[in-house]
């Protein structure tokens, strides 16, 4: 007996001493081995952030400007504040000490704060004192570089991985972004042959200037800087072969392509002529890009204008008209938006002005992903019933819509074949040892709008002489939506594929849907309520006026009718009342009784199942151990 004691002492030793050891082993072996079990993994990072980080040359320092016990007066904030401070305690892990996290506590009045502001991290008032919350991140490289994060939105939390990784990108490649810029619009500005005067150039064209090292390409160009970024191509029309030659083999190298496209471009004045408006009106406005488009999996109608009645804006054709509905001018709001997309995500007003339709070619390879939608009372129309419109109501005559939401605009990627199989078009000449692509090297990037007319500066911008200098001042979103497009693009391929991830709010579904059932019924016995006191009223007006006489004197006694009336009203208000208490109390009676279901089920059941496995466990193994002792 004693030495069975002894041995089962040993083992425990033996036992504890494998186990400390094995533990000093996966300290070591297992470093940065982490398990994500969360159902939306939101602790695992997307393989382009990996890419991105594996990619960075020279450390980079974080700055995590949070006041955390600022934060601490609003709980939603707060758990943000975790999640975010979590996301990038985890990309420095995953960095190979590439990047270095600082949190900072910006205390009032102290060098923190004005670290903080120095680096654009700005501080938003809390609360009835208006303390300062500081929740943003600021990031520097080795050659004094910088770039900033102002305020994480909680709205915006599923493209936080997006903003992150796109601040460190910036940092880690500081060089300006270049744009290959072909226009057939007069975006640049220069001599106006109409007016005869000069013509500034249009502020959407002005900050991409200044944002990015922009290359103008001429419609003939044969050629593309191979270090271009990113490929804006402006209502293209009567291109060369040679320059869509150009375009496609950009494309097929993994080039990003911004694209607007127009079946009807205001703005295109290529058929004006001096003193004849209406040649200029009865020209041919749309964008001719076909061949590649169809190379791409995109279908576009250049003869088809998207009339949409659930989006349409009242405009005036002439000064001092009444504003009339147009089905060609649209004011695109959240509903058109694709909210996931970092693009779109945000926004708030776009307007568009007879823009086309897209959609993906049947049996195509690429994915399709729509950026912009009509609503659904939308129909396509000929370009025709647009070019020389005098009279916007008149698109309503025959307007049957046809029940369908269009794609304004979309996301196109994938692989995809050449515009030209048959090589080369004529007078194109390849460099020696040049040869040209037949199929994509790496995947397309492709935004296309069908709409060059958003660019424009009457449809999202206005713009005053202050004291010589020109400012500018935005009502719409169109800028943001080309803004974010290019910043997108301009990017890696890495930082493209990084899209919007699962919020990590887990809202109490079922909760919310016995209170949305509950606010119903409330709301219902409410209306009763009112419609009841409304018809007491009429009653006893019209009782007023059936006792007739003195008006006076009826004003102030009431007959017996009048005051049995009101009597009977009184009842039902209280009945009401009571109905209206029960479903309140109900509500609340509902989710507690969930809340003590939850608290049973966790506190009892669960630990009693386990307890009960446990005791089931523990007894098999003992007749199993009694049956070997057994002769």
């Amino acid at each position: 007996m004693n030495k069975r004691s002894t041995l089962g002492g040993g083992a425990l030793l033996a036992l504890a001493l494998l186990f400390i050891g094995l533990t000093i082993l996966f300290n070591h072996a297992l470093r940065g081995w982490r398990l994500d079990l969360t159902q939306n993994r939101l602790y695992t990072t997307a393989p382009g952030t990996d890419r991105i980080l594996a990619s960075i040359k020279e450390p980079l320092n974080l700055y995590f400007f949070y006041s955390e016990k600022t934060a601490q007066q609003l709980p939603q904030l707060k758990s943000y504040g975790t999640r975010v401070r979590e996301f990038l305690e985890e990309l420095t892990a995953r960095s190979n000490g590439k990047l270095h996290l600082h949190v900072i506590d910006p205390q009032p009045f102290s060098e923190e704060e004005d670290r903080a502001s120095e680096l654009g991290v700005r501080g938003a008032p809390v609360g009835a004192s208006g303390a300062q919350l500081y929740f943003g991140l600021a990031g520097t490289n080795a050659t004094d570089g910088h770039s900033t994060i102002e305020f994480f939105d909680p709205q915006k939390e599923q493209f936080l991985e997006y903003d992150v990784m796109k601040l460190v990108y910036e940092l880690a490649n500081p060089k300006k972004p270049v744009l290959s810029w072909l226009s057939t619009l007069p975006m640049e500005g220069g001599f106006d042959p109409q007016s005869g005067g000069g013509r500034e150039p249009w502020v959407m064209y002005s900050e991409a200037r200044q944002l990015f090292d922009v290359r103008v390409l001429e419609p003939n160009a044969t050629k593309i800087d191979p270090d271009t970024n990113v490929l804006v191509l402006v209502h293209p029309k009567q291109l060369s072969p040679a320059t869509e030659f150009a375009i496609d083999q950009f494309a097929l190298r993994g080039g990003h392509v911004l694209l607007f496209v127009d079946p009807l471009a205001e703005a295109d004045n290529s058929g004006a002529e001096p003193g004849n408006p209406m040649a200029a009106m009865a020209a041919d406005k749309s964008s001719h890009f076909e061949r590649l488009l169809k190379a791409w999996g995109v279908d576009f109608n250049p003869g088809m204008v998207v009339a949409d009645r659930g989006h349409a804006l009242s405009v005036s054709m002439r000064q001092g008209d009444e504003p009339v509905l147009h089905l060609g001018v649209l004011g695109l709001n959240k509903d058109s938006f694709t909210a996931d997309d970092v693009t779109t995500a945000g926004l708030s007003i776009v307007n568009v002005a007879t823009i086309g339709a897209l959609a993906p070619l049947k049996d195509t390879k690429v994915r399709f992903e729509p950026l912009l939608r009509s609503s659904a009372d939308a129909q396509l129309l000929p370009v025709a019933r647009f070019r020389m419109l005098m009279d916007p109501a008149s698109l309503l005559d025959g307007f049957k819509p046809s029940g369908q939401r269009y794609t304004l605009g979309a996301r196109v990627t994938g692989m995809v074949t050449s515009a030209f199989p048959e090589g080369p078009p004529a007078g194109v000449t390849l460099a020696p040892g040049q040869l040209d692509l037949k199929a994509s090297a790496k995947p397309l990037n492709l935004i296309v709008l069908a709409d060059a007319d958003l660019l424009s500066d009457f449809l999202w911008v206005r713009s005053q002489n202050f004291f010589g200098q020109r400012l500018n001042q935005a009502w719409a979103s169109n800028g943001d939506l080309v803004q974010n497009a290019l910043d997108n693009l301009a990017g890696s391929a890495d930082l493209i594929s990084v899209r919007g991830r699962a919020s990590y709010a887990r809202p109490f579904e079922r909760v919310e849907r016995l209170r949305r059932a509950a606010n119903e019924r409330f709301h219902a016995k409410d209306q009763e309520l009112e419609q009841q006191l409304q018809s007491t009223e009429e009653k006893l007006t019209a009782l007023q006026q059936a006792k007739g006489g003195d008006k006076a004197a009826s004003a102030l006694i009431l007959t017996p009718a009048q005051e049995q009336e009101i009597e009977r009203f009184q009842h039902e208000k209280l009945r009401i009342r009571k109905e209206l208490r029960a479903v309140r109390a109900g509500l609340d009676a509902d989710i507690k009784s969930l809340g003590t279901t939850l608290k049973i089920i966790n506190i009892i059941v669960v630990p009693l199942l386990f307890a009960g496995l446990a005791l089931a466990l523990a007894y098999l193994r003992r007749r199993r151990r009694l049956s070997r002792v057994q002769p």
